[in-house]
């Protein structure tokens, strides 16, 4: 990678990165054109080839972008310093929200490529999927008091459930043709009412 793609204005760096984003969620690795990728843009063809040596870098690249962007709006959300487990997903949320506004097409783009299984890419794209596969097969608990739940509640078991339906809700609200982030907020906001109308002791 050329370090000039850094040295660009943020706006146009985010142009660059959005329209890998769109062509590579809309086809396969192999069948996603850099001239497409480059229109979309609004650069030439040759431009982006100087940021970017082939496409498989640009494509690896766009794979780190995913995983940072991630942690930077995940870490500026406070999350992590929640005590509410209900206040902290919802948190999730609305830093996934402030991601998908910045850049629309990086969920698709993700999901596509995590079960892309090209030879070209395969090896490269493992080692950085790798840690999503442990997220979504050992959820961290964060630290609940019983004492705020109902009495033989399985509080292990109850934040993988909300952690796997919030999953399932994102993808299924994604995939529609009527996706709107505002009513997939408010339609979070409610699942998370009702979690905790059935979880909390004295809700």
């Amino acid at each position: 990678m050329n370090d000039k793609f850094f040295a660009l204005p943020e706006e146009k760096r985010n142009r660059i990165i959005n329209a890998g984003f769109r062509v590579f969620s809309q086809n396969t690795y192999r069948k996603s054109p850099m001239n497409e990728i480059a229109l979309e843009a609004g650069i030439s063809k040759s431009l982006l080839f100087f940021y970017f040596k082939n496409k498989k870098e640009f494509y690896i690249f766009l794979w780190s972008c995913v995983r940072q962007i991630t942690i930077d709006h995940l870490s500026n959300s406070n999350i992590y310093e929640e005590k509410d487990i209900f206040e902290m997903m919802y948190k999730g949320l609305q830093a996934k929200i402030e991601m998908m506004h910045k850049y629309p097409d990086m969920s698709n783009f993700a999901l596509k490529a995590y079960y892309d299984d090209d030879e070209d890419i395969k090896n490269e794209l493992s080692q950085i999927i790798e840690p999503f596969r442990q997220l979504s097969t050992n959820i961290l608990i964060p630290e609940l008091d019983p004492a705020l739940f109902k009495e033989g509640l399985d509080l292990s078991m109850m934040y993988r459930d909300m952690y796997l339906a919030s999953e399932g809700f994102l993808y299924h609200e994604m995939q529609s043709k009527d996706f709107s982030i505002d009513k997939m907020a408010d339609d979070y906001k409610k699942m998370i009412d009702f979690w905790r109308s059935i979880y909390l002791r004295n809700a």
